[in-house]
């Protein structure tokens, strides 16, 4: 039987969202070589200016304050991030609002027709899209959230005018190495020679500084070269290589750590001022602008739900802290599923001393971890009396809700999975 057509142009997103998961036999496939090909043979203008973000946590929030800031004044900014929540949409930002399905499916056509059969995964697909439908809309500005890694990601095949590595600590090291030297040497190559690059952690591998150094990449690292001073009355001064914001409204984003995230943006725009001038005004109003669902976000009220999508255990850590920094509740109730792959203990020793009761869960992936095998992971930390196994996140969720008093905290975390599945829920 001979493969089916590809979708045309006017063909519904679903139908090309259907076609493009069945181009390569693989979900991750590093290497360059098939995205510039075919960037290529579509003669793919790049964007006028990009800002490319990668690390292992924090490169969402870092990503979220460009954009907004950006936009508040006045720039025409094209986002791209990964992986989406609810729609697929979310991945594509066009001026601050989610790529509409005709312009996506356009998009996705004109890779179709240029990569001559080439195979692309998903992400690679979809970053060919994104990029073309930023050339469709005219935007000024793109801001780039790398997938995996950086040196063999799909985004990397853009070069930045300005990169940033918000952190790097251990996840996905099946791909990118065992210890931080070797995920941060991966990180580092979205850097490039003479153009800005940020560190927004105090602690820089050795291996990435060298590569900067190396290609000749002016470094910029956070509490060395920028940095973030808390003050009281909710408010932040910013320092930087241009000077300092001071009397900054603290960010729209819960947790302490969000000011590291702030001020790695700041820093990224006080290095292209030259081209994109954002004013002390303009700051103060994206800052308190910006919104991003899934990092320790709780909806509205009681009891308390707090949404995480923390994977890993330096997220975890910093979740934790997050909830300490909270108000009192009585009881904390976890919705908790995860991706087999990940270092599940880590996380659940990261976060259990905040957490009363574990409702488990298994997630609707092929990669996900089941409940009877986090369970016996609790169960081996002496947790087994404080544990329920559920089918799905929703009757998870569902059982905590009607568990829960009016004093009381659901937290739902573990992936981007399991916050999806709750965002979904009717309310």
């Amino acid at each position: 039987m001979s493969p089916a057509a590809p979708p045309g142009p006017d063909a519904p997103l679903e139908r090309w969202l259907d076609h493009i998961s069945a181009q390569h036999p693989a979900q991750i496939a590093l290497g360059l070589d098939r995205v510039r090909d075919v960037m290529g043979r579509m003669a793919l203008v790049p964007p006028p200016f990009t800002i490319t973000v990668g690390g292992t946590n924090g490169k969402g929030s870092t990503c979220a304050y460009l954009e907004c800031i950006l936009r508040t004044a006045g720039y025409r900014t094209g986002l791209y991030t990964s992986p989406h929540l609810v729609r697929y949409n979310e991945r594509v930002r066009i001026d601050g609002q989610e790529a509409g399905d005709a312009p996506l499916a356009r998009a996705f056509a004109r890779v179709e027709a240029a990569r001559a059969g080439i195979p692309l995964t998903y992400f690679e697909f979809g970053t060919l899209g994104a990029l073309a439908a930023f050339e469709e809309a005219r935007i000024e500005v793109a801001v780039l959230e790398v997938g995996l890694g950086g040196r063999l990601d799909a985004v990397n095949a853009v070069d930045p005018d300005c990169a940033i590595v918000s952190s790097v600590d251990l996840d996905h090291q099946a791909w990118l190495g065992d210890d931080r030297e070797a995920i941060g040497r991966e990180k580092a190559h979205i850097y490039r020679g003479g153009r800005p690059a940020l560190f927004g952690d105090a602690d820089p591998p050795a291996s990435l500084v060298a590569h900067a150094q190396a290609i000749g990449a002016p470094l910029q690292v956070l509490g060395r070269d920028f940095r973030a001073v808390a003050r009281e009355g909710r408010q932040w001064d910013f320092e930087g290589r241009l000077g300092a914001r001071r009397a900054l409204p603290l960010p729209a984003l819960r947790g302490s750590w969000q000011l590291a995230n702030a001020a790695t943006a700041l820093a990224a725009l006080d290095e292209v001022a030259g081209r994109f001038p954002v004013s002390l005004g303009e700051v103060k109003r994206g800052l308190t602008a910006v919104r991003l669902a899934g990092r320790l976000q709780v909806l509205p009220g009681r009891p308390t739900v707090v949404l995480d999508v923390a994977h890993n255990p330096h997220a975890a850590r910093a979740l934790a802290r997050g909830l300490g920094e909270m108000g009192f509740h009585e009881n904390t109730i976890a919705v908790f599923a995860m991706l087999a792959d990940k270092d599940i203990g880590a996380v659940v020793d990261a976060v259990s001393p905040r957490v009363d009761r574990w409702h488990v869960a298994t997630v609707p992936s092929e990669r996900a971890a089941s409940a009877a095998q986090v369970a016996r992971i609790l169960e081996g930390r002496g947790l087994a009396a404080r544990t329920r196994t559920f089918a799905t996140v929703p009757l998870a969720y569902e059982a905590a809700l009607r568990e829960a008093g009016p004093n009381d905290r659901i937290l739902v975390f573990g992936s981007f999975h399991t916050v999806a599945e709750v965002l979904e829920l009717p309310r």
